[in-house]
Order: structure tokens, then C-alpha cells, then sequence
């Protein structure tokens, strides 16, 4: 790999204490890997079940700190986003016995507190989305409705939205409820995209026919893993080496101008973080 070559991984999750931490961190370094955007877990895999938005404070706090444990590591650095994780509204209804309209009211204010982060300068963007997985119309409403949300303050903030959603090529939707929020559908990010994409921005997943989709495509895209750091499941979804590989692949096949667009334009484009310009 060119040692000026930034290479970004638009979407890895780090646990501080349960699985690899630092130690994916430093493979991710070790393959050629630069830069990383890092989203909090799931706030019940670090031991939040709550229905009050304040208890959320110690999962972006947790986040946050090992971003800077990650950035010590790094040739470049990494950046926190912080939200909501779509399953949180099930984890709401089932097991804290809320209502869809009182999940949604918890989710938004989870939110509010993410944005306050943002607003500091602490975090880089915003994570939510709706449920990949059949709910019933109560509880799909109440998940647009916090999606909606975070539109809002994503368009308050001048900040990424970073989306977890149900599989899709069109979304074109979606980016237009941000638009009408005040939000660029350049800034709306679909994590786990194929290479394929109408609306957001789409964060590819590294499999190799995916992002030659992307690379032949020519549009702005990312490149992700959504590395998931958990003990029982070490190289899920796929592990912290698979970026960096992956941009040796696209170098390979001669694909140079969609490593530039994927790791240094489109960053530079949706978050305005300069990922060539952090190196060293």
C-alpha cells in the first residue's frame, strides 16, 4: 500500500472491554489502514436497557473515549458517531414495555443528547435508521418518525446522518424526507449499501462484486466493514483487515480514481474531513 494512500473505514464498532479493541485496531493499521469512523454499539451491548435518554450518556462517553484510544494507533485518526441503533425501539416495546409513540419519544431524545456531542465538537455525525427486519405499522412509523428526527438535527448541526436500514438499491425516499428537513442527500449515508444506490450516499460493504458496481459506477461512494467487535462472533461482520485489502484489490484491477473518490473525495464531500491531510 502507498504509504500516502488514506484508507477509511466508513463503518467499525469498538468494544473497550468485552472483544479486540485496540488489538482489530492495530490489524486494521498493520494491513495499511488509516483512518476509521467508529459508531457506538448498540447500546445494550455496553449494559444500557433504559428508557431515560440520560442513561445514554456513558455509551457515546465510552465511544468517545476509545476513538481517542483508536487515534493514538492511527497513521491518520478516527472520529465518533454517535445515535441511536434502529433495534433499539423493539428492545423498547419487548423488554422495557413502552409503547411505539413512547420508544419513539426515548429514541428522539437519545438523539437531542448525540447532537449535543456533535455540537461540541466531540463527535462527527449522527447514527439512525429504521428496522431491516418486518415490524408491525405502529412500530415502522415510529422509527420514520425518529429518522426524521434525526434529519432535523442533522440539518441544525450541518452533520452526516449516518443510516442503518432494510436493503435496498432505492432510497430515493428517504433522501428526500431529509431534503425536505433542510438535510443534503449527500449527507444522508446508507451504512451497509451494495454498490448500487438512489438517494444517500451509499458506505459499500467490502464484497469484491460490490464495489466494482461502485468503482464502474463512478459516483461517490465509502468503504466499510461494520466490524461488530464481539466475543462471540470475532470476524463479524467482516473483520478489521477487509478495507485495506480491499484497496489493494481495487489497485490491482486498476481501479486508482475509485480509491480517491472512496477515501479521500467522498469523505471530503459528505463529512468535510480531509483524510489525505490527517496522514501523519
Amino acid at each position: 500500500m502507498d504509504a500516502e494512500t488514506p484508507v477509511l473505514d466508513n463503518h467499525m464498532h469498538l468494544d473497550p472491554d468485552a472483544a479486540r479493541g485496540m488489538d482489530a485496531v492495530e490489524d486494521f493499521v498493520r494491513l495499511g489502514g488509516t483512518h476509521l469512523l467508529v459508531v457506538n454499539k448498540p447500546s445494550w451491548h455496553l449494559g444500557v436497557e433504559s428508557t431515560d435518554p440520560e442513561d445514554f450518556r456513558s455509551v457515546f462517553e465510552t465511544t468517545i473515549d476509545i476513538v481517542a484510544d483508536a487515534s493514538e494507533l492511527l497513521p491518520g485518526r478516527a472520529w465518533p458517531i454517535l445515535g441511536a441503533h434502529p433495534g433499539l425501539i423493539n428492545r423498547l416495546i419487548e423488554d422495557r414495555g413502552c409503547s411505539p409513540a413512547e420508544a419513539r419519544e426515548c429514541m428522539q431524545g437519545v438523539l437531542d443528547i448525540a447532537a449535543e456531542y456533535v455540537e461540541r465538537g466531540d463527535a462527527l455525525a449522527l447514527k439512525s435508521g429504521r428496522p431491516h427486519y418486518d415490524v408491525d405499522d405502529a412500530v415502522w412509523d415510529a422509527s420514520n418518525d425518529v429518522m426524521k428526527h434525526a434529519f432535523e438535527l442533522g440539518a441544525d448541526l450541518d452533520c452526516v446522518v449516518q443510516l442503518h436500514t432494510e436493503a435496498s438499491e432505492d432510497l430515493t425516499e428517504i433522501a428526500e424526507w431529509a431534503e425536505e428537513r433542510g438535510l443534503g442527500r449527500q449527507q444522508v449515508v446508507k451504512h451497509y449499501a451494495s454498490g448500487r444506490l438512489a438517494g444517500p450516499t451509499p458506505s459499500v460493504m467490502c464484497k469484491k462484486e460490490w464495489l466494482e458496481t461502485a468503482a464502474e459506477n463512478g459516483e461517490p461512494f465509502l468503504m466499510e466493514t461494520d466490524y461488530v467487535d464481539d466475543p462471540d462472533r470475532p470476524g463479524a461482520v467482516m473483520g478489521p483487515k477487509t478495507v485495506p485489502r480491499r484497496v489493494r484489490w481495487l489497485r490491482e484491477k486498476g481501479y486508482d480514481d475509485a480509491i480517491e473518490t472512496a477515501h479521500v473525495e467522498t469523505p471530503k464531500r459528505v463529512y468535510g474531513i480531509d483524510t489525505r491531510g490527517t496522514l501523519g
